[in-house]
């Protein structure tokens, strides 16, 4: 069975920093693609970072996260990072993370309808 469990939100103040981790089991970590998305209340649920199986390509689809978000991981660890900086309180949302069924797309995919596997999210809240 798969398990995708995220973990790191929290309460920040607007230009502060956090990183999402993201823990995968019960599929080849190592052979997947991996992404990062949101959801504000009310909002759809959008794209913002995605990396391939061995680490060397990324795609950020959102324009207001390039430059501050960075995702990365450790294949090793079965983990997946986002680096948040910058934070402001516009990035307020759920938080998830999702497992892919390849390792990657040429072009660049990052859609929510891209990934298989999906955890159930953490909390961040950026204050202002």
């Amino acid at each position: 069975q798969v398990q995708v469990v995220e973990s790191g939100g929290d309460l920040v103040q607007a230009g502060g920093s956090l990183r999402l981790s993201c823990t995968v089991s019960g599929l080849p970590f190592g052979e997947r693609a991996m992404g990062w998305f949101r959801q504000a209340s009310g909002q759809a649920r959008e794209g913002l970072a995605c990396i391939n199986s061995k680490g060397g390509f990324t795609h950020y689809p959102t324009e207001s996260v390039k430059g501050r978000f960075t995702i990365s991981r450790d294949n090793s660890k079965k983990t997946v990072y986002l680096q948040m900086d910058s934070l402001t309180p516009e990035d307020t949302a759920m938080y998830f993370c999702a497992a892919a069924r390849i390792g990657w797309w040429y072009p660049a995919r990052c859609g929510e309808a891209d990934f298989s596997y999906w955890g159930q999210g953490t909390q961040v809240t950026v204050s202002s």
